[in-house]
């Protein structure tokens, strides 16, 4: 009979149980989107789960939804995951990077750029902003032409993310982010 705490084969990848960490909006990048040093021990403290599965990373910097959350779309942000993933490997653990772009889901004042939506429909209520929550704006309609580099965007931050030493990525795609909308 097969438990919760039985190893299990994902692709060529063997989780150490059946346990997985959900992924949580932490809040706690360095500018820049960098990750940190308390992400590092936070996630470490996490490792006895099979697969953890980061916080929303961005793959582009107009892709932030939040202040304080982390990015994979240069090669600083490469570096500052190292050390959090081989803090969860020499735990013993797995990490997923879960790629996640805001689109509407975002503000002005969080990325300096207005967000990009499939339509110029705001999304409902407030968004977050390093200044407390603001109502949501109306996003710029992406043209179908740009579609392509925003997908190219994902595929770079899945190689960023390989790079910088995770298992393998999830894409973000529900509760009103781009890919979703």
């Amino acid at each position: 009979m097969t438990t919760l705490f039985d190893s299990y084969r994902l692709g060529d990848l063997t989780l150490p149980n059946r346990v997985v960490m959900a992924p949580m909006t932490r809040g706690r990048a360095a500018a820049g989107g960098l990750a940190t040093p308390s992400m590092a021990a936070y996630y470490a403290q996490r490792a006895t789960a099979g697969l953890i599965v980061s916080e929303g990373v961005q793959p582009s910097l107009l892709g932030q939804s939040n202040p304080g959350t982390p990015g994979l779309h240069t090669d600083e942000q490469v570096e500052s995951w190292r050390p959090v993933t081989a803090a969860v490997h020499a735990n013993g653990g797995r990490i997923f990077a879960q790629i996640m772009h805001g689109g509407r889901v975002s503000h002005p004042d969080t990325t300096g750029m207005r967000p990009v939506g499939p339509s110029a429909v705001a999304a409902t209520g407030d968004v977050f902003t390093p200044s407390g929550p603001r109502p949501a704006p109306v996003p710029r309609a992406l043209d179908t032409a740009e579609v392509p580099e925003h997908a190219h965007a994902y595929a770079r931050a899945a190689r960023r993310a390989v790079d910088a030493g995770f298992d393998g990525v999830e894409l973000h795609g529900a509760n009103g982010y781009l890919i979703s909308q």
